[in-house]
């Protein structure tokens, strides 16, 4: 299936969970948060939340500065 993550499109395969899509990101453990369809996933949901075909997910990493 085909979904949009920060804009670009990116093929999964079928029934992906949120947490499916971290791992196959290689995302970080600490410091991401994901928003599908522009509402927020609490980490904890990311193990049961399935992705659907055309869903829109941002991904942000937290980043140190000042």
């Amino acid at each position: 299936m085909r979904i949009k993550v920060n804009n670009k499109e990116t093929e999964l395969p079928e029934a992906s969970t949120l947490q499916q899509v971290a791992e196959t990101l290689a995302l970080p453990a600490r410091g991401v948060a994901m928003a599908v369809n522009n509402r927020m996933v609490p980490r904890a949901e990311w193990p049961t939340r399935i992705i659907c075909e055309n869903d829109s997910l941002v991904v942000i990493k937290a980043a140190c500065g000042g």
